[in-house]
């Protein structure tokens, strides 16, 4: 299945994490009062927008397998990275592929592949500081607030592993559900040019999505990446990793070690 999503802006609004709204303000620990007037133009730039610009997603869900390490989904191979910080006695080092069924099993799972964005013309009509930075903000999180929707209709309709699932706005916020959807750039997938291989399978341009050198997307408020409906599912941290998971996942990837290395920068062990 693979389907694409257009939102009104009133439609995602209701799924902004304000939390994440004021800590891009620096507002934690401000009064109330300041934030509930921050909130409001806030509101009316969004209220504004509404009829003009839209939000977009683009997903797919696909036969998938696990191979060690390596994610196949639908035939494609996408190498992922093991968690190396030491992990509690007793647990497990994880990668994402550990919630997907082995290609041994003989058994195919389903994997999904999103991305979404907001139309790039929001961002080009401010010359005012506070307005541009109004806008950046509330273009971030209109892009994450659309991730959550669309995750959401997934869930209960699309793949449809959790057709009763009835959340509030706080549980959802508070990921309560079923599956998790790890976004590139996150702590289990920091790899941004793994988002060449997304692009491959999902072709981001539909939606108005390109990619830098390094796999960044443009428009900045656009978020991507993976979801996994496996109930054990669950988000972690990779940790640093050294020269040895360095060098078999440039050999996973195909790639020469040292543009990996440039990839993976922030998260290699200091030398």
């Amino acid at each position: 299945m693979r389907k694409r999503l257009i939102y009104d802006i009133s439609e995602i609004t209701p799924y902004i994490n304000w939390i994440y709204f004021f800590h891009a303000w620096g507002m934690n620990g401000k009064p109330a009062g300041a934030k509930e007037k921050l909130k409001a133009d806030a509101e009316r730039v969004l209220a504004s927008w509404e009829g003009i610009y839209h939000t977009s997603a683009l997903f797919a869900i696909l036969p998938a397998n696990s191979d060690g390490d390596n994610l196949i989904v639908d035939g494609v191979c996408i190498p992922m990275l093991r968690q190396q910080k030491s992990i509690e006695e007793g647990k497990p080092n994880y990668c994402l592929t550990d919630f997907v069924r082995p290609l041994s099993q003989g058994i195919t799972d389903e994997v999904g592949l999103f991305c979404t964005t907001v139309d790039a013309e929001i961002q080009d009509n401010n010359d005012d500081a506070y307005d541009k930075m109004m806008c950046q903000v509330l273009c971030d999180r209109l892009a994450e607030g659309t991730a959550e929707k669309m995750h959401e209709e997934v869930r209960r309709l699309y793949w449809g592993y959790a057709p009763d699932e009835n959340l509030t706005m706080e549980q959802t916020h508070n990921e309560e559900f079923q599956g998790i959807r790890p976004a590139v750039g996150y702590p289990s997938l920091p790899d941004t040019s793994v988002n060449f291989i997304i692009d491959r399978i999902l072709n981001m341009k539909e939606i108005g999505i390109r990619l830098t050198e390094s796999g960044m997307m443009t428009p900045h408020a656009s978020v991507s990446g993976f979801m996994f409906s496996h109930p054990q599912s669950h988000y972690f941290d990779i940790g640093k990793i050294g020269e040895d998971q360095l060098k078999d996942y440039a050999q996973r990837r195909g790639l020469p070690i040292e543009l990996v290395r440039k990839f993976l920068q922030r998260s290699l062990l200091k030398q």
